[in-house]
């Protein structure tokens, strides 16, 4: 399989080889000019003959004598090297100079074809591999291989080794042992050849240095190597997976958005270098999972570091481009490549989150994406999400910077632990999202699932935030001067925070709906409510010295309940009410006093524009029922809308007689419709065919400003078409012509956006014939 040149006994010509000329007549010369004649060809004959003397003894020839052999060419098969390392999915290994991506933990093959026959006996020949500006010996960036003449590895798997494997006159094929904990990234080699006689080196070495690059990524099909995924399935989907879905919304109603990672795109894997090197983890620290995950983390923001995304949570973004526009992560890492660094805007959560995903792949790290509804924000490490009130009961608006985000998106990680107790290895979140620093720096993670689940909130790294984003309480507290703290808790919601959490489920794909989410709660916290789960919470509490939080009494007793009904679905340009039940459960009158509300909210639980509010007073006799609602019809909410079409409900009660308060708050995602896409002609590589987008305009208002985006791994990538203004309740129809560029399954993601309606997506699997 492996060879180089031609072998014994074939015809043709190689580099260092002469060709014997025929022989001819002699033409008829005068003296002088025959004696000038025979004096050059008798010089040429002497130059033939040494020539051929030392090609037998394995030397070549100099004016200075004999000299260490010199390489000509280095071939290191990076397409056959690519099938063995699961890398041939690369962009970069296609075209006509295929780059040699490799993964630790697996050897590979490469040939030598020198000057002249290479001689073992005459000939001291090693390789140098160096990784880093300065490698070193010491720090395991440098690595030194003598090459003898055994055709077997003689270390163990856990060093660097060579072995002969072919040897045929001037051509050598070698493989190279590359140990399952070098650092990842790119590798430079050299060729160092000596002559030697008797033994002894006697002239002074001749260094060849390839021009290549050798991408050294890590290898999750080797058990040695710290970041092995033993199930198959698992590893198609978290490392060689290009497309995905990621979860926005309410944890009642989820909506899986399609995200191109595009992780072998050929942009991508230089950009991944440029981000290690801007991060400044050291060279010897890029061996480790975990401390590569953290620089992830840490450098897909650009604060601190002049990381990949610049991130922007409301208007404006005419000078970059909004969140929602994204299709994937190459467009993205393309530009941060091309620009030297310079950071893109903009991102948020699950733009971060994506692109995080996208670098762990392509370095291959086993990676997910993971979406927690009702996501906390602690910003001050005591687990709680605290609201403050007044003596008057008042809220003091300004006494903590906690919120809750509607959906927030971070990334799991697989990998060992070893500086945990054992059984902490596996699913490790971290999140590239800028929120509060550790160590000095806008990073979060590597935190061990198990760790968070437990309320193990002492292991590194950043276990408390994480555990608080899915298990904080929700704290209600007001000033009481006879308290030893100086307050007191007056409500306490324990199972508000982390209501869901989604990734995308193993081998399911559904363009359509989302069959394709999977429930992974239960891997971050025990089922709410129970013994388990509270322990977990009270034991993290503990280990902040926050658990008075935690330990005092509930609110006593109310007899008046209070009911906010959930709204379950709402298409963009209908109508939608707020209702709330109440019952009074006591045997006296009672009078009282609410408020409803809507308004719209990012994602992250900021008032953006308040849409309607109503209040009044009224009577309830002992054990009546009464329904409060209020309408909100489409004119009044659709200019008030911001980003992902988020409305949050509020609804506040008081009872005159017995104090009683009550507020209970709800939110949800407006529905839009989804694009139709259509394929016409066979889809092959090479060949054109016709891709039909369709959007039905849902509301009764012309959309001006619009455009549609198509992107498609394999067939395409990102590009951007405007459009003509659509009528109201139009079907609007864009054509495009696609050509394929790779055979295999293929997704295409399309979306559209207008002045009126943004964030429409569609997508569709095809299959591309060769």
């Amino acid at each position: 399989m492996y060879g180089y040149g031609r072998t014994r006994g074939s015809t043709g010509t190689m580099p260092g080889n002469m060709i014997t000329s025929n022989g001819r007549s002699s033409p008829r010369y005068s003296s002088e000019r025959y004696n000038d004649y025979m004096r050059d060809l008798l010089e040429k004959m002497r130059e033939e003959y040494e020539r051929r003397r030392l090609e037998r003894l394995g030397l070549d020839r100099l004016d200075g004598g004999p000299s260490a052999i010199e390489v000509d060419t280095v071939e290191f098969y990076p397409r056959d090297n690519a099938r063995e390392h699961n890398t041939f999915m690369y962009d970069l290994v296609e075209g006509v100079k295929p780059a040699l991506i490799l993964r630790r933990g697996q050897p590979f093959y490469l040939a030598i074809r020198f000057k002249r026959n290479y001689n073992p006996q005459q000939d001291r020949l090693k390789l140098e591999i160096g990784f880093g500006p300065q490698p070193l010996i010491t720090k395991g960036t440098l690595v030194m291989l003598p090459v003898s003449g055994s055709d077997s590895f003689t270390k163990d798997k856990a060093q660097w080794d060579v072995r002969l494997h072919h040897h045929d006159g001037a051509v050598i094929t070698l493989q190279i042992q590359i140990p399952a904990t070098v650092a990842v990234g790119v590798w430079k080699m050299k060729v160092i050849t000596q002559l030697i006689s008797r033994g002894q080196p006697n002239l002074s070495p001749v260094t060849h240095e390839c021009k290549d690059n050798l991408y050294v990524l890590f290898n999750p099909w080797c058990k040695e190597d710290s970041v092995y995924m033993e199930d198959e399935l698992k590893r198609k989907e978290y490392v060689l997976n290009d497309v995905g879905k990621i979860f926005t919304g309410s944890f009642k109603q989820p909506v899986g958005r399609r995200w191109i990672f595009g992780q072998f795109t050929d942009s991508v894997l230089p950009a991944c270098m440029l981000i290690l090197e801007r991060s400044g983890l050291d060279y010897t620290a890029r061996s480790n999972p975990i401390k590569v995950v953290r620089a992830i983390s840490a450098m897909i923001n650009d604060i601190d570091d002049k990381g990949v995304l610049e991130g922007r949570w409301q208007e404006p973004y005419d000078d970059g481009v909004a969140p929602w526009m994204w299709t994937g992560s190459s467009a993205i890492l393309e530009q941060y490549l091309k620009t030297g660094g310079v950071p893109v805007k903009y991102g948020q959560c699950w733009v971060f989150a994506g692109v995080s995903n996208t670098v762990c792949r392509a370095l291959g790290l086993p990676s997910r994406t993971v979406t927690n509804f009702v996501s906390a924000h602690d910003t001050d490490e005591t687990l709680t999400i605290d609201k403050w009130f007044d003596k008057n009961g008042d809220k003091i608006e300004d006494a903590t910077s906690d919120s809750i985000w509607n959906f927030h998106v971070w990334n799991d990680c697989w990998m060992a632990r070893p500086d945990l107790p054992t059984g902490y290895g596996g699913w490790q979140a971290f999140d590239a999202t800028p929120q509060e620093t550790s160590e000095g720096v806008y990073q979060t993670g590597p935190a061990s699932l198990l760790a968070i689940q437990r309320g193990e909130i002492g292991y590194m790294y950043d276990s408390p935030f994480v555990f608080s984003e899915v298990n904080a309480d929700i704290v209600h507290w007001q000033e009481d001067d006879t308290s030893e703290i100086g307050w007191k808790k007056l409500k306490s919601d324990r199972y508000q925070v982390g209501r869901l959490i989604l990734t995308k489920k193993i081998g399911v794909d559904d363009d359509i709906g989302d069959t394709d989410a999977e429930d992974i709660t239960a891997q971050y916290k025990n089922k709410e409510g129970t013994y388990e789960e509270r322990m977990a919470v009270l034991n993290a509490a503990r280990n902040t010295g926050f658990n008075y939080a935690y330990d005092l009494p509930s609110p006593e007793k109310e007899d008046v309940s209070f009911v906010l009904l959930d709204i379950e679905k709402v298409m963009i340009g209908q109508p939608f009410h707020v209702t709330v039940n109440v019952q009074n459960k006591s045997s006296e009158t009672r009078t009282v006093s609410a408020v409803l509300s809507a308004s719209s909210v990012y994602y992250t639980g900021i008032t953006a524009r308040k849409i309607k509010r109503e209040n009044g007073n009224f009577s309830l006799q002992p054990h009546q029922k009464e329904i409060l609602s209020i309408k909100v019809s489409p004119d009044e909410y659709l200019d008030k809308l911001v980003d992902y079409a988020m409305v949050k409900l509020y609804a506040i009660a008081t009872v005159k007689e017995t104090q009683q308060t009550w507020s209970e708050e709800d939110d949800f995602m407006v529905e839009k419709p989804n694009l139709e896409l259509e394929i016409r002609g066979n889809v092959q590589v090479g060949t054109p065919f016709v891709l039909v987008i369709s959007l039905t305009n849902p509301l009764k208002r012309v959309l001006d400003n619009c455009f549609f985006t198509v992107e498609a791994p394999g067939v395409t990538g990102p590009f951007r078409v405007t459009y003509r203004d659509i009528q109201p309740e139009e079907v609007a129809v864009h054509v495009v012509r696609l050509i394929p560029q790779k055979p295999g399954p293929r997704k295409i993601v399309a979306t559209f956006s207008s002045r009126q309606l943004i964030q429409v997506v569609g997508s569709k699997q095809v299959e591309v014939l060769d």
